[in-house]
């Protein structure tokens, strides 16, 4: 693991520490302070080690065997051999709404995820564009700092909401009257806190990222076409049916923000526009020599 993402990961960390002491701090002084940090501490090394099973249990995706998807493992086992890295499991998510995703701390331990939607909606060529941008994202070492970003982002999230629901309740009510203002004050704050959280994955995973495993994709799989054309397919259903049950934290690592239409997942939105990556794609087919 290189050096820059050892920072961008060690940075991830650090802030979700900081920021549930903070809260801690708010809810119970110094003593809250420190369980919140024995909390970060566990949630670090939680997230670090099981991450990706987290995000795959939220979106009930299930690890399938080679038995059951032949040619699916066919595409992927051919595709990681071009790209140099090891065959990553492969698990389908029980939606109709077409979407990928890849997760896990390295390419030893990657999954590539597939909606049961994407299956249905795209040939064999615009699959294997899809399969060849998310291992792109296994090669290109992009997948640790997005797994761990949407769990993390999660806890943050989840933190507010609860603390939302103590001040509807009145939660802070049992001090005195200074201390419970200043709690509820400091529940409002914590309850703000949630979009500097989608802020944080905005600046710890650049757009720029999507556009090179765009670019890395293509040239693994010899078919940037095949990739714009699955990309036109996959904006054309999200945009009509967003996903409604997942969470909007890990918007940032489908191959399309599966939550379009949702206000509040555009925070969490780290995609370029799907027309901007389709003319970089030709421009790449072009420069490869390739019809578009």
């Amino acid at each position: 693991m290189g050096l820059g993402l050892w920072l961008r990961t060690g940075l991830l960390m650090a802030f979700l520490t900081g920021l549930l002491m903070a809260i801690g701090y708010v809810l119970g002084s110094e003593t809250g302070m420190l369980f919140a940090f024995m909390f970060a501490l566990f949630m670090n090394f939680f997230s670090y080690w099981y991450s990706d099973r987290i995000v795959l249990t939220w979106y009930k995706a299930r690890i399938v065997e080679e038995e059951e998807a032949p040619e699916l493992y066919e595409i992927v086992r051919g595709l990681a051999q071009e790209a140099g890295i090891p065959t990553p499991r492969i698990a389908i998510v029980p939606t109709d709404i077409p979407n990928a995703f890849a997760t896990g701390r390295n390419p030893e331990h990657a999954v590539v995820a597939v909606t049961q939607g994407l299956l249905r909606i795209l040939n064999r060529d615009e699959l294997e564009g899809v399969i060849a941008h998310e291992l792109s994202h296994i090669k290109n070492r992009d997948v640790l700092i997005q797994t761990l970003a949407a769990v993390m982002a999660g806890a943050i999230i989840m933190v507010a909401r609860w603390a939302g629901w103590m001040l509807w309740l009145g939660g802070f009510g049992g001090r005195d009257r200074d201390e419970s203002a200043g709690g509820a004050l400091g529940a409002i704050l914590l309850i703000v806190l949630a979009p500097i959280a989608a802020m944080l994955i905005q600046m710890a995973i650049s757009r720029a990222r999507e556009y090179l495993a765009d670019e890395t994709g293509a040239k693994i799989s010899g078919k940037p076409w095949a990739l714009a054309r699955a990309l036109e397919k996959i904006e054309y259903y999200v945009s009509r049916k967003p996903l409604k049950d997942g969470n909007p934290a890990t918007a940032h690592m489908f191959i399309v923000n599966p939550f379009k239409g949702v206000s509040f997942a555009e925070l969490f939105s780290t995609h370029p526009p799907t027309y901007k990556r389709i003319e970089r794609l030709r421009r790449i087919a072009e420069n490869m020599g390739i019809a578009f």
